[in-house]
């Protein structure tokens, strides 16, 4: 974080300031176990927790502020509301950023790959800054922005959607110079009454959220998100769309990939840049948001993805996009796509044990989408070995919940996975489902606890077998992820 003052804090924020006016804070977060010297303590208010009980916690481990929504026996800036004034101060920040040097802002949104994409592109570009884990909600996305330093270049945020009005009220706060649509699933489908077209509305609103001039680039393999190009806000001021997916039949792509193919779960693939695509940059010294169009040639590479799951293909189109919009060449995108690997923990991460037992572990997020594709890559990378399936609930699922899980059973079952270990009540009707296909005996198994869960794999597994654990992050099951890869031979 660029240093700033309190008195800069309590007027970006709306507070009252409760503090000496030249105090200077150097960051910003919101969990006392992380805070450094010179930190400005967040006190939020949670279902569980009330930050403000651990102000005197935050003040030992060097906070010299605190934003709080009631006093509090330490420096502080006094405010209604503690998240909203976070997206007030993360909006200041970011435009003082952006008066003080170049910076392109980058915004991700979609059902899934969120966080796949944002790693990729932590290691395609150049002078970067990225959420943590998955900070994408209203108060997640601006403590990323407010980690921002003025050396910052490109400025990477995931913007998640469980309800109306979410992704506008971010892109408020950021506004975009490039906004990139992966997919529309069913994650969150509750959210918007079972509606997946309610879903793509909301994400399409992420367009509008580009600064005039901007790029929007969207997935050609998704039909929802296709659609988008005729989001009216992209015929406005300038902005611009560019394509990317599978070569083949269909509309233009800015970046393609041909030839794919895939080996041990890892998709190998020729990426493809278009002609007609220009490449994106900021100009030195320019009012941010200006953007120069320098045509090239169309170039192909071979690349094969370290990242287990050929569904990562959009992932890595998407990044490689980005990638050259922000003035990469064409080559160097190619080389460092090939070797970037997984960053975020429970996200298709392949271990194997002393023991000969390889863990697939997809155990932080869920959806029916998520899901098919990793029992896909499971198959895969179990090769000849046993595939075994621990599955837990998939959240947010509204009234879709009950079929989306049976959809997994069968799909299981007609995949011919050798095990399908369902865990916990919410996601009992896979189970059902399963066996109902015709699946029983050594086939299914349910297990209601994590506990039990536990107990059934240890006296199942062995040498050889994959196990893929995957479910919502809120089930709980990654904590067994965590065990599996913990225990020896």
């Amino acid at each position: 974080m660029r240093p700033l003052t309190a008195a800069w804090i309590a007027e970006a924020s709306g507070g009252e300031l409760r503090a000496d006016a030249d105090v200077t804070v150097t960051s910003a977060w919101n969990d006392t176990r992380v805070l450094k010297p010179g930190a400005l303590y967040i006190a939020v208010v949670g279902e569980f927790f009330d930050g403000h009980e651990f102000v005197s916690t935050a003040v030992e481990a060097g906070a010299v502020l605190t934003l709080a929504s009631r006093p509090v026996d330490a420096p502080h800036v006094l405010v209604d509301d503690v998240p909203a004034a976070v997206g007030l101060l993360a909006k200041a920040y970011l435009a003082l950023l952006r008066s003080e040097g170049e910076l392109t802002v980058i915004g991700i949104t979609g059902s899934n790959g969120k966080t796949t994409t944002k790693d990729l592109l932590t290691q395609l570009l150049p002078d970067v800054h990225a959420p943590i884990k998955s900070y994408n909600d209203a108060l997640g996305m601006p403590l990323t922005v407010l980690g921002a330093e003025p050396s910052t270049r490109h400025l990477v945020l995931e913007m998640g959607a469980s309800a109306p009005g979410d992704l506008a009220y971010l892109t408020g706060i950021a506004p975009l110079d490039i906004a990139v649509v992966l997919t529309v699933g069913t994650a969150h489908l509750g959210g918007y009454g079972g509606s997946p077209e309610g879903l793509a509305a909301e994400k399409a609103t992420l367009l509008d959220g580009l600064v005039p001039g901007g790029l929007a680039i969207l997935n050609a393999d998704d039909p929802r998100v296709l659609a988008m190009t005729s989001q009216p806000s992209l015929a406005a001021e300038g902005r611009e769309t560019w394509l990317f997916g599978l070569a083949g039949d269909g509309p233009d792509l800015a970046v393609a990939a041909e030839g794919l193919r895939t080996a041990g779960g890892r998709a190998s693939f020729t990426l493809r840049g278009s002609a007609d695509a220009p490449v994106w940059a900021a100009i030195d010294g320019s009012e941010m948001g200006t953007r120069v169009a320098a045509g090239v040639e169309a170039e192909r590479a071979k690349v094969t993805l370290r990242l287990v799951g050929v569904h990562h293909i959009t992932n890595a189109l998407a990044a490689a996009s980005v990638a050259l919009a922000c003035g990469l060449t064409f080559q160097d995108v190619a080389a460092r796509l090939a070797e970037a690997g997984p960053l975020s923990e429970h996200r298709m991460a392949l271990t194997e044990r002393a023991d000969g037992v390889r863990i697939l572990d997809d155990a932080y997020n869920a959806s029916p989408e998520s899901m098919k594709a990793a029992f896909r890559a499971l198959k895969e990378v179990a090769e000849d070995g046993r595939a075994i399936a621990v599955v837990g609930e998939m959240r947010e699922m509204g009234e879709a919940s009950r079929a989306a899980h049976e959809a997994i059973g069968l799909d299981a079952v007609r995949l011919r996975l050798d095990l399908i270990l369902v865990v916990g009540e919410g996601a009992r009707p896979a189970y059902a489902s399963a066996v109902r296909e015709g699946s029983w005996g050594e086939e299914a198994a349910y297990a209601a606890t994590i506990d039990e869960a536990r107990t059934m794999l240890a006296s199942e597994l062995r040498s050889g077998d994959t196990v893929l654990v995957k479910a919502s992050h809120g089930s709980g099951l990654w904590k067994l992820a965590d065990e599996l890869l913990e225990e020896s031979a």
